[in-house]
């Protein structure tokens, strides 16, 4: 596995080995041991959820609060996806600033999304299926959405204008409104 680092240190992009010959090819999507040495703390994943969805659907910018926060680890198995991670911690040097990757079945990069980050994708491709490992178990109360087209974090969702919302996403909070991290 080859971590790539990005603009913010806590979050990485993993690009896996792949193996392939005229058969398909052969990957370890998961590596518990290589995980935490790639990010350096000990994690435990609970949950992992598998979503669907077709060409412009943008899901995010969402998070969890503590106690219940998340961090996710998430790939894509079908189609492709731009992934945006940003950081509302308050106090990190990186606070409001976002990364990006594309995450695609092609390329079978994953990207580690650590708590403290909102985490939303948009639909690239026809359709796309997005799986993601949790830290923490869904928890409804806890949720919060920031809206996705926020102009003080200023995201390049690659063109889209209009993307397709969920009723709950559209009704997403500016970053200097919603509930952080400390």
């Amino acid at each position: 596995m080859n971590i790539i680092d990005t603009a913010i240190p806590e979050v990485k992009i993993l690009a896996p080995a792949v193996f392939g010959d005229e058969r398909g090819f052969f990957y370890e999507s998961f590596n518990q041991r290589a995980f935490e040495k790639a990010i350096g703390k000990p994690v435990t994943f609970v949950q992992d959820n598998h979503s669907r969805s077709g060409r412009n659907v943008l899901r995010g910018l969402h998070y969890q609060l503590p106690p219940f926060a998340q961090g996710k680890l998430v790939r894509v198995t079908k189609g492709t996806v731009f992934d945006v991670a940003v950081d509302i911690r308050k106090n990190s040097p990186t606070f409001g600033k976002w990364v990006s990757a594309i995450l695609s079945a092609a390329n079978k990069h994953q990207l580690w999304i650590p708590e403290g980050f909102a985490h939303g994708f948009i639909t690239l491709s026809d359709t796309a299926e997005f799986l993601y490992k949790t830290t923490h178990y869904y928890a409804p109360e806890a949720e919060r959405c920031i809206i996705w087209n926020d102009p003080s974090l200023a995201i390049d969702w690659q063109k889209t204008d209009s993307p397709t919302l969920s009723a709950k996403d559209a009704q997403g909070v500016l970053l200097e409104k919603a509930d952080l991290f400390d």
